[in-house]
Formats: C-alpha cells, structure tokens, sequence
C-alpha cells in the first residue's frame, strides 16, 4: 500500500518592526502595568516577560530612561516591599502570612524624575 505524505507547509513568523523588548518599553512609557498585565497584551508567558523586565532593568539605568518599580504591597495588612531586589510578586506576606498581594506595578521614567517618560 502506498503511503501519501503530506507536505507541511512552513510556518512564517510574524513580521515584527520592533523587538520585544522595544514593545515592552513602549507600552510602559505610555502606562504603569503589572507582569500579568503586561503577559496578556504582548501574549507571551508571565515568567518571560520577567526575564525580559530584569534584562531592561540593566540595560536602561546606562540610558535616559529607568524602569521604575512601583513594589508589591499586602492587601491585608499594608506591608509594603520596598526591599525587594526581584521583580515578581512575591508569594505571601512576611508579616500576616496573607497571600492577597496586590502585584509590583512597571513603569519606564526618565531618569532622575517620577514622571513617566514621554512617547
């Protein structure tokens, strides 16, 4: 019996203008938002667009521009993280135990000011 083999057609990638981080960048200039946030409107994983986070964290404190870091807070108690050196939502608060934490909020700012940057 002869087989018939289907030819897979090749896959072509999105055409993109820009690189993710580039996107990145852009759509924090214009709004603070948090990882999940920012997962949903570039439509890649959580933990990817923190690895990207981290990787503009360095590379844009050289520049102009800053990634401003609005920490994660306990919704319960009010505990603050202000300490926190990573960028994800941490998984419960030290104080009161509670897991209702509202997530660290991203932003990118010029340097040396509180105001986002502009577009």
């Amino acid at each position: 019996m002869a087989e018939k083999r289907r030819m897979k057609e090749a896959v072509v990638p999105e055409e993109r203008y820009e690189t993710l981080r580039r996107r990145i960048v852009g759509i924090l200039k214009e709004e603070p938002l948090s990882g999940k946030d920012l997962s949903v409107s570039l439509r890649i994983p959580e933990r990817d667009v923190y690895e990207h986070l981290e990787h503009i964290r360095k590379t844009m404190n050289k520049g102009a521009y800053r990634l401003a870091v609005e920490p994660a807070r306990c919704e319960k108690c009010g505990f603050v993280f202000r300490k926190r050196g990573r960028l994800k939502k941490p998984g419960k608060c030290p104080i009161c135990r509670s897991e209702s934490l509202q997530e660290p909020l991203f932003s990118v700012e010029r340097a040396g000011t509180k105001e986002p940057g502009p577009t």
